[in-house]
């Protein structure tokens, strides 16, 4: 039975996500349709690839991946497919995907004159799923290509004897997540974001009094900044590109 997970912009309160689930069913009815969020900021490529980055590998292989995002639509921009470590992945070409290595094959699926030019997803991206979820050949659905427009993450830098990086996603909780892994820093370091001292790394948020910063690990790997009980977004003012520094 094949997985099709879903990420969009296209929030819950229209009918989007239903049409795209109804082609889905009468694609692939067997599938097992899983939602990973809908709630991306309208066109956030940046906040969708963090979150198909972080998610992809808690699925079995076979697993297909329909991410759209895609403020493109419509215009000359290609429809991806990728295939990497027995998953597959359709999004549009517009960096959503360049967390996977070069090494992932990629090909352009054609958009048929038929469809919507204002909803590939129900058109295009989700008829391609069933392809897939059905058995169907991945170099079947389009023409191999070596050039998808690659938009990676930030990566963290060195200036003298701190490691800089940034906010790269904001939780719903209003935690300050970046892309700074905890090896990279030194034993005791404080960890500042937008110049104010959030102390070194704790282990969890009970580790500090209720309305004050902690830095920790998170569940993704990297350095994040919160309020205990509350937001650090909210208190610090401080969003996507703030500066994390250690």
């Amino acid at each position: 039975m094949a997985i099709i997970t879903l990420l969009t912009d296209f929030g819950t309160a229209d009918s989007y996500i239903a049409e795209m689930k109804g082609v889905l069913s009468t694609y692939a009815p067997t599938a097992t349709l899983v939602d990973i969020t809908h709630d991306v900021s309208p066109g956030d490529v940046r906040a969708a690839q963090y979150l198909l980055s972080r998610t992809w590998m808690f699925f079995p292989e076979g697993t297909i991946y329909v991410a759209v995002v895609d403020a493109g639509v419509g215009t000359d921009r290609r429809v991806l497919g990728a295939t990497r470590h027995g998953r597959y992945f359709l999004a549009p070409d517009n960096g959503l995907l360049s967390f996977l290595s070069m090494n992932a094959t990629f090909i352009s699926i054609p958009v048929l004159p038929e469809a919507a030019p204002t909803f590939h997803g129900r058109d295009v991206f989700a008829p391609a799923a069933g392809v897939l979820a059905n058995g169907g050949s991945f170099e079947s659905l389009g023409t191999a290509i070596t050039d998808p427009l690659q938009l990676p993450l930030p990566i963290p830098t060195t200036e003298r004897d701190a490691v800089v990086g940034e906010v790269v996603y904001v939780d719903r909780f209003g935690t300050l997540i970046s892309n700074i892994t905890p090896n990279a820093l030194k034993p005791g370091a404080s960890i500042h974001v937008g110049g104010v001292d959030a102390g070194p790394l704790r282990r969890t948020f009970a580790d500090v009094a209720p309305g004050e910063l902690v830095a920790f690990t998170g569940s993704g790997g990297t350095v994040e900044i919160a309020v205990r009980d509350g937001s650090a977004m909210r208190t610090l003012g401080l969003s996507v590109g703030a500066e994390v520094r250690a």
